[in-house]
């Protein structure tokens, strides 16, 4: 092997000595040539042979004698490979736009359900969460169903599977059979001197035993136990004494605000606080009828010992300890007159949460949930009263995607998960009822977004099924934002309250607004829309069921 010092490439036998551009030359001579005659060589021995190490830059192997010495073999196929793939690429990219332009690349919901799990054992050891990884998409779809077109023909086939059946009420003895405690704790009759459902229980405890000290809400939450602390230094004055025996009273709601989350409750709650005949219970959202007393306390922990009824009442002991002071004073005792003082309860998941249905009562061969909330509500209590607000359903779940959310939030990232959500509706709707999908625990754990919260008329007709038209107070949140001393007088009304002053109405109608949006979520603007659009066509059909029922277009939401 030999170099060329001066210019320090790669020479080869005598005859290609000429390629070098510094030895060429019409008075070039080998022989004259000091690079050529090897003067002024530093000697570097490599595999044993002596080289000029300064002259070794790059050492080549191989030396390409074609395409006129200008490319050496491997530039050549480097350079082929990539000329290969880029096409390739070109191909494919042409193929995805062309496929995603007709729909071609849609393929059908991947998520259709088998049977629905039936044994509650099968999960004991998993949290509520965990059950989306039983059914989960597939990814690869989600990105081909961002527009519109595409996505309409999911929602079309959801449509065309849309019945409204009316369901069976269970009766009374297998809703004891249920929940035999319950039946055991809550009597069927109540005070007659009380507009409040309430009773004496007789108190077996004695005077140094901590009334609250197996409360689950107090021993779970640290938030509450400085509620529970008040509780305790307070509960042995309101011991009522007959025969050397002790009695506590016991309350159980008057009126319930049942639903729906991100629709103006805390606002309603907030507000109705403020009359002097309302009270509500020591927490706004127990969530007990819906999950509570099923042993949830978060849906990513999985279960807990279930609360009892009893951790329930307590919750009602400071409106029960006022309700007590009217009813022991004298013109209770002597003119003949009750009490006035009514309890509410605001959990808004009270009107559609039956998720848990599935871990504990059997399953029904439709897959539909054989008892719901209301019908042991309405076993204690027909004549209970039931407050609703809603909003447009479109803005409802972009709020409630705001609120909960915790990381990544976007418009795009919004339409994602709507997509992926009718989805997986639609694998559900096809092999199962409405209700059976609406009240599905593993679905509604799938689903990124709640779509099945804005689905309002399925949850009121089951409602109705137990309760009478007007025992429901049905309200928008548009209105309440537009008018709100209007929809506080309709609830005042619908309550049975008394007159308030000017002053005290003044307090109620303009207080600022409870519970709006976080200027964070703000800065993230409106829903795109695209997303809108979309919704739109989904919500339409149960839009116009419900407008129908109430009697009231406002409730197709056409100008929001």
């Amino acid at each position: 092997m030999r170099y060329c010092i001066n210019c320090c490439i790669h020479l080869l036998p005598n005859d290609l000595h000429r390629e070098c551009f510094r030895c060429r030359g019409p008075d070039h001579n080998n022989q004259k040539c000091p690079v050529c005659r090897g003067e002024n060589r530093i000697p570097l021995y490599t595999d044993r042979r002596q080289m000029k190490w300064l002259a070794v830059l790059e050492v080549r192997t191989d030396h390409c004698e074609s395409w006129n010495g200008f490319f050496c073999l491997r530039k050549g196929k480097l350079c082929s490979l990539m000329f290969g793939l880029i096409i390739m690429t070109l191909v494919m990219v042409s193929y995805m736009l062309t496929g995603a332009k007709h729909g071609l690349l849609l393929i059908p919901s991947p998520f259709h359900y088998g049977a629905f799990a039936s044994n509650p054992s099968l999960m004991d050891n998993e949290s509520l969460s965990d059950v989306k990884d039983y059914y989960q998409p597939s990814k690869m779809n989600i990105s081909y169903v961002k527009d519109y077109p595409s996505i309409k023909l999911i929602i079309d086939t959801i449509t065309s599977k849309i019945e409204f059946i009316t369901r069976q009420r269970p009766d009374l003895e297998e809703l004891r059979k249920q929940e035999p405690h319950m039946f055991s704790v809550i009597p069927t009759k109540f005070l007659p001197n009380s507009k409040n459902p309430c009773w004496y229980e007789e108190y077996r405890g004695n005077t140094t035993t901590d009334p609250y000290a197996t409360n689950s809400y107090a021993l779970y939450s640290k938030r509450f136990r400085i509620i529970f602390d008040y509780l305790r230094k307070v509960f042995w004055n309101h011991l009522y004494q007959h025969r050397e025996r002790h009695y506590r009273l016991r309350c159980l709601p008057h009126f319930y605000i049942i639903g729906q989350p991100k629709c103006g409750t805390t606002d309603l709650y907030d507000r109705l606080r403020l009359h002097p005949d309302v009270r509500f219970s020591a927490i706004k959202e127990p969530h007990w009828w819906t999950r509570k007393r099923f042993g949830i306390i978060r849906l990513r922990d999985g279960f807990h010992d279930r609360y009892p009824v009893e951790d329930y009442l307590d919750l009602f002991d400071l409106a029960a300890h006022q309700i007590q002071s009217v009813l022991q004073s004298d013109a209770v005792k002597e003119r003949g007159k009750r009490s006035n003082i009514i309890i509410g309860e605001a959990s808004a998941s009270t009107m559609w949460d039956n998720n848990a249905w599935i871990f504990f009562y059997d399953n029904s061969t439709e897959g539909e949930p054989p008892f719901l909330i209301q019908d042991f509500i309405h076993a204690f209590q027909p004549n209970a009263k039931l407050i609703i607000m809603l909003r447009d359903p479109v803005e409802r779940l972009y709020s409630d995607y705001l609120y909960f959310a915790s990381a990544n939030k976007s418009a795009e990232d919004f339409h994602e998960k709507v997509a992926e959500s009718l989805q997986l509706f639609e694998g559900c709707v096809l092999d199962f009822s409405l209700r059976a999908c609406v009240y599905n625990n593993t679905l509604n754990n799938a689903m990124p977004v709640r779509l099945q919260v804005g689905l309002y008329v399925v949850y009121l007709l089951d409602w109705l099924t137990v309760f009478n038209k007007d025992q429901i107070l049905v309200l928008r949140l548009e209105d309440h934002a537009s008018n709100m001393r209007y929809t506080m007088h309709m609830v005042f009304q619908f309550l049975d309250l008394g007159p308030l002053s000017e002053k005290q109405e003044a307090l109620i109608t303009k207080s600022p607004a409870s519970n709006t949006r976080r200027p964070e979520d703000r800065s993230l603007g409106p829903m795109l829309p695209t997303t809108k659009a979309i919704l739109r066509d989904f919500y339409r059909p149960f839009n116009t069921k419900l407008a129908q029922v109430l009697f009231d277009d406002a409730f197709l939401w056409k100008r929001t």
